[in-house]
C-alpha cells in the first residue's frame, strides 16, 4: 500500500471537520434572542399548565 495512514488520517481529520460544522449548526443565530425565545416558549407552557 503506496498511501501508508494518509487515509486514516484524512478521515480523523474530516470527522473532527464534520462534528465542528454540527455544533455550530445547533447554535446558530444570537444566544441571546435564543435565551427569549426558549424563555418564552417555557412561559406558555407553564401557563398551559404542560410542564
Amino acid at each position: 500500500m503506496a498511501r501508508g495512514n494518509q487515509r486514516d488520517l484524512a478521515r480523523a481529520k474530516n470527522l473532527k471537520k464534520q462534528q465542528d460544522a454540527a455544533k455550530n449548526a445547533k447554535k446558530s443565530g444570537d444566544p441571546a434572542k435564543r435565551m427569549e425565545s426558549d424563555a418564552e416558549k417555557m412561559r406558555r407552557k407553564q401557563a398551559e399548565g404542560m410542564w
